[in-house]
């Protein structure tokens, strides 16, 4: 009877942390990164700490931000694309950027499907979605439910971790 008991036990408390695997892994907001990029970048911290300026190091891996304001690209108007700082995937077109007010640049929409991913960020007390790289997995910002139409999206992108293209005429 005790051993019976012992196995129920077992196999609930396996069922219950094997759905609540399965949940966490099918729910896209909790995920890391992509998998439908297929050139995955994926360097040590030392690596990014050579090859990238501290500032960049600073906001794209230890989830930093820049002060408001400051960044090169908040009030950029040039026609061009915006690519990772870290990897140079592209990650927003100029046409969806937009004038939020709030000092760093911001978007309604991203380059694909595929080049973002964002979870659940609630540290400090705020309820929002951290966006990272798909193909890096860099820290770019965050995306709120606030920003215009056609998605009513507003994808607020720290400028140090984009890097823009301009669009030749």
């Amino acid at each position: 009877m005790k051993l019976s008991k012992i196995i129920f036990l077992i196999i609930t408390i396996a069922l219950l942390f094997g759905f609540g695997y399965i949940k966490t892994q099918s729910n896209p907001q909790q995920t890391r990164g992509d998998n439908r990029i297929t050139s995955k970048v994926i360097k040590s911290n030392e690596e990014w700490k050579s090859i990238l300026t501290p500032e960049v190091y600073n906001v794209t891996r230890e989830s930093g931000t820049e002060k408001p304001f400051t960044g090169k690209l908040w009030d950029n108007k040039t026609l061009g694309v915006y690519g990772c700082a870290c990897c140079d995937l592209v990650l927003f077109n100029s046409p969806t950027k937009f004038k939020s007010g709030t000092g760093w640049p911001s978007f309604y929409a991203p380059a694909s499907d595929s080049c973002l991913a964002a979870f659940d960020d609630n540290r400090y007390g705020w309820d929002r979605s951290e966006v990272i790289c798909a193909r890096c997995d860099a820290h770019l910002g965050h995306v709120f439910d606030d920003g215009p139409n056609p998605t009513g999206l507003r994808y607020c992108i720290n400028s140090v971790a984009l890097n823009f293209i301009p669009t030749n005429k």
